[in-house]
């Protein structure tokens, strides 16, 4: 098997645009992106700047080195702050048991940047005030603690233990780490005295609950609004919205519901309304998803356009206050919309000729908007949409050193739709070979949630050009319980019916794709992680007309995963129950029960410090092969969590799962 064009090598080479901030004159973006180290071992994060007009003066590197700086954020004047774990004099007798990052500036007039904050564990993220500069952090802190001895207490913890926690409910670990004694505080900083700024704990009292925050700053920095975490009735998190008053020191829940969790909160313009997301759960039946808006002094809050069968996430107010700017997935794609706050109405603000994935969307100024943007054939680069009927996004740079025009001439691409037996129609996106005159072999690639969605966008992790440099076509379906189809749409994954509806669908795409001239129908596999691992493992034990299953960080035996996973008790609703009430009833759709039907090849990939989906699942998935002659082979990374993020090991991935599939699809 011979590889050209998207090797796994030239994707960890890219560039990666992670975030962007608009300066205050709006002539210009500071952005974060990531490159690969000298020695490929990491990525290292720098800041750039480029013109808001693509045809003004080319992007100029404004931090290089090895330290990681991210995070633009502006102060009115123009200066530049950001997060560095750069050092600082305060850092150098503990430079050896890990770096912190604080918060740095560059002056607006030029010059080298300097820290103005020395939190004792570093600084989490911050937010900086439009209006007036007020600066407040989330920093992590000890509790009990004095703040003078936070620093030596928590470097000797690391160097000489004790490691033990203890815990009295759950959760007690999230994602691949145990969760810490550390909890997040609110900070603020004030006036200046020399290079630091004044600090002040906003919740001194802080618990668990800023947990993986989201939150915002209005534009006169009197007021945070943040996420507040808790455990429902059910067990399962619950998620409020809190409110800071910054000048006053004091906090607040502002809303709370149970059963609810609230995200993206966007203060309004002048500060006195607040716009979030709500997923609103129920015993029995799937989330529904709303967007709201609260007003602050009362907390009073109403839906905002709730016939709008979408996902929607706020992410700016328009200047007037009188509509939002939203981002949604939508059959495939993740446009970017604006909301009418009166009618509900809604408009797609990108076109839909021109496709896309947005992120980072943020308003500047009166009559534009940016953010990121990407595409199945290109990587993320920031762009620019000005706020006029049939405006089109403008990219500003080729950060990632990727063009749109490359990734066309390696794949074909085509969105399709496939009839089921019950009428539903399941979208699909299909990528060939550029020009390719044979028949192609198939990946059938099933994405991870169960309620997520493959979109035109670009993923690293499971990017389909390397597949199809290497001469794949590569599927990608959204079955049942994908995300952007609308909510009957996804509730029909909720339940205890992921082996049921979501396999029909993706039998339907797979025979809909072996029908076609292009496709060599004898040469498919399916492959997926996560969810889509377990999917693949269903498939596993369901048919044998794949000649190949990749099957990465996936579910094999349900009642095993249910009691060792970081989110139990999220997996509890979705599967209506769990195997303390009813292990047969549990387990009805577990994989582990028709692995003796189990004939095709498989490549078992799992991370050893993942804790959504644990490690156990592969290796009794594995085990349970290799005691009925399967052939298999088994992919471990001991350092690495439910992705694998390091950069030689991806590389790895990429080759040794290319390396397994052309063993059994490509001729020798």
């Amino acid at each position: 098997m011979t590889s050209h064009g998207m090797t796994a090598e030239k994707l960890l080479s890219l560039r990666r645009v992670e975030a962007l901030q608009a300066s205050p004159c709006g002539s210009w973006v500071a952005v974060e992106v990531k490159r690969l180290s000298t020695d490929g071992s990491k990525y290292i994060s720098d800041l750039w700047r480029v013109s808001m007009d693509p045809r003004g003066p080319a992007p100029t590197q404004l931090t290089q080195g090895t330290s990681q700086d991210r995070s633009p954020r502006f102060f009115p004047d123009g200066s530049l702050a950001f997060l560095s774990d750069r050092k600082t004099l305060a850092d150098s007798a503990a430079e050896a048991a890990g770096k912190r990052s604080q918060i740095f500036v560059f002056p607006a007039a030029g010059g080298e940047p300097y820290p103005i904050t020395d939190e004792p564990l570093g600084v989490r993220d911050f937010l900086i005030a439009t209006g007036n500069g007020q600066i407040v952090a989330l920093a992590p802190v000890l509790p009990d603690v004095a703040e003078s001895d936070q620093r030596s207490l928590a470097d000797d913890r690391r160097e000489k233990g004790p490691s033990a926690r203890l815990y009295t409910s759950s959760p007690v670990r999230y994602w691949d780490h145990w969760l810490p004694a550390t909890r997040l505080h609110a900070i603020a900083y004030d006036a200046a005295q020399g290079s630091l700024y004044t600090r002040r704990d906003l919740t001194p009292d802080a618990g668990d609950e800023h947990r993986e925050p989201e939150w915002d700053i209005c534009a006169d920095g009197t007021s945070v609004v943040i996420t507040h975490r808790s455990q429902g009735e059910d067990g399962a998190d619950e998620v409020a919205l809190g409110l800071i008053d910054v000048s006053a020191g004091t906090a607040r829940l502002l809303i709370e519901g149970s059963g609810a969790i609230f995200g993206s909160p966007r203060f309004s313009p002048d500060g006195d309304r607040i716009a979030f997301s709500r997923s609103q759960r129920f015993s029995s039946k799937c989330p529904r998803h709303g967007i709201m808006i609260a007003t602050v002094e009362t907390g009073d809050a109403r839906p905002i356009a709730p016939d709008w069968d979408r996902e929607g996430r706020p992410c700016a107010w328009s200047p007037d206050a009188q509509s939002l700017i939203a981002c949604a997935e939508d059959s495939g794609f993740l446009p970017v919309f604006r909301v009418d706050l009166s009618s509900g109405s809604v408009i797609r603000m990108t076109a839909t000729h021109k496709g896309g994935s947005h992120s980072g969307v943020q308003l500047v100024g009166s009559e534009r908007l940016i953010g990121i943007r990407s595409r199945l054939h290109h990587p993320p680069e920031p762009f620019r949409l000005d706020i006029a009927p049939a405006a089109e996004p403008v990219l500003l740079a080729n950060l990632s050193g990727f063009s749109e025009a490359e990734g066309k001439a390696l794949a074909d691409w085509q969105s399709m739709l496939t009839k089921t037996e019950q009428g539903e129609s399941v979208q699909s996106f299909l990528l060939r070979p550029t020009g390719s005159s044979a028949p192609s072999p198939n990946l059938l690639c099933i994405h991870g949630g169960p309620m997520s969605s493959w979109t035109d966008g670009w993923h690293w992790r499971w990017n389909p050009l390397v597949a199809v440099s290497a001469g794949y076509a590569v599927t990608l379906p959204n079955p049942r319980g994908s995300t952007g189809f609308g909510y009957s749409f996804k509730a029909g994954i909720w339940g205890n019916v992921w082996g049921a509806q979501c396999y029909r669908d993706l039998i339907a795409v797979q025979d809909e794709i072996e029908a076609r001239s292009d496709i060599d129908a004898d040469r498919s596999a399916a492959m997926g992680g996560s969810f889509g691992g377990y999917m693949t493992n269903w498939i596993g034990g369901q048919t044998d007309r794949f000649k190949a299953l990749v099957t990465h960080a996936s579910l094999y035996d349900l009642s095993a995963f249910w009691g060792a996973s970081d989110a139990s008790r999220w997996f509890t609703l979705q599967l209506a129950g769990s195997p303390v009430q009813d292990d047969d009833i549990f387990c009805r759709y577990s994989p582990h029960r028709f692995v003796n039907q189990w004939k095709t090849p498989a490549f078992v990939i799992h991370g050893e410090k993942d804790y959504r989906v644990p490690i156990g699942e592969g290796l009794a998935l594995f085990e349970a092969l290799q005691s009925r002659g399967v052939a298999s082979e088994l992919l471990v990374f001991p350092d690495e969590n439910h992705w694998i993020l390091k950069p030689r090991n991806a590389q790895v991935w990429y080759e040794e799962v290319l390396r397994f599939l052309g063993k059994y699809l490509m001729p020798a």
